[in-house]
């Protein structure tokens, strides 16, 4: 077993930090907030009726895990045999597994300046989000939230809205009709930004401005900061990520009671703790997009009430 020692770095300086592995002679990248441990290959067992990908279950000091073999999921040849491989043991999204890789090199430490996304979807595919520049090579790092939900779609964010129950929780609150209501959303995966639009949508919030990364939400906010009633925001995203922007808009004397929403599915208390640090007030992780709706509604009505009491006050 190899634990994965994270380096410190300071909280909204735009910085993280990424676990370079290898897919055949391919290098590619898994946030390290995403990585528990790094193990040798230790076994695992057949699941019938499974897709080819999840090549079985483990047994983690107790924990069983379900195995999947990047290199099979993304079609990659390999001469590594699977006793000679490394798994990966990750945690994002309140689920547990082992990615199956080759090789693991090493922690670098990136910018998320570092990260081009001028060739996602056109030439790279639907898997990966970003090229990192680094050493002279070309390092691809992954959506992993999308390869887990292809593979195991039970594990697909389900957005089951009741219109009787948002029309319930609108009653009553003097806050008007959610689409008068300016949502921005910072969101670098283009299956969680749909996720999170057709949610705000079905509650009825359809004032949304949809940015695929930090640096286009700070740039629509700072336009007309005054129309924007909350942000909504990943962490680990290009140009500026969720906790470098925050920052900047906590120390920005006309965006610093913008209410933000940190959104992420690496929630662990450390990531709760460094956005608390930079003024993310409210945190909930992807999971929770089912209640995203009853979220957004009960933020709002914290806020207006707290107007309220300064101005009584």
């Amino acid at each position: 077993m190899q634990e994965v020692k994270k380096v410190i770095t300071e909280v909204g300086t735009n910085e993280w930090q990424v676990v370079v592995f290898f897919l055949g002679e391919q290098s590619f990248a898994i946030n390290v907030d995403k990585t528990r441990e790094i193990l040798r290959w230790p076994g695992c067992r057949v699941i019938p009726e499974t897709p080819r990908a999840m090549i079985g279950i483990t047994s983690v000091r107790g924990e069983i895990l379900p195995m999947v073999d990047l290199r099979v999921f993304l079609g990659i040849e390999s001469q590594t045999p699977l006793d000679q491989c490394k798994v990966i043991i990750a945690e994002f999204n309140e689920v547990k597994l082992g990615f199956v890789v080759d090789a693991v090199e090493r922690i670098y430490r990136i910018n998320s300046e570092d990260l081009d996304s001028s060739l996602t979807g056109r030439y790279l595919g639907e898997w990966i989000l970003y090229v990192i520049k680094r050493d002279a090579r070309n390092v691809l790092l992954l959506d992993y939230e999308a390869i887990v939900q292809t593979i195991s779609p039970q594990l697909a964010i389900q957005q089951q809205l009741d219109p009787a129950k948002i029309r319930e929780m609108m009653e009553g609150t003097g806050i008007g009709h959610p689409s008068e209501y300016r949502i921005v959303v910072a969101e670098d995966s283009p299956l969680i930004r749909k996720q999170v639009r057709d949610s705000l949508e079905a509650g009825g919030f359809t004032n949304l401005v949809i940015c695929a990364d930090g640096k286009e939400a700070y740039d629509v906010i700072l336009q007309d900061a005054d129309k924007v009633d909350l942000l909504i925001t990943d962490v680990e995203m290009p140009r500026l990520d969720g906790l470098a922007l925050t920052r900047r808009l906590k120390e920005n004397e006309a965006t610093r009671d913008l209410p933000i929403i940190v959104f992420s599915s690496i929630m662990a208390q450390d990531i709760k703790v460094k956005a608390a640090s930079v003024g993310a007030k409210y945190q909930i992780t992807k999971p929770e997009i089912s209640q995203l709706v009853e979220y957004v509604i009960k933020i709002i009505k914290e806020e207006q009430a707290a107007k309220e009491k300064v101005k009584v006050s």
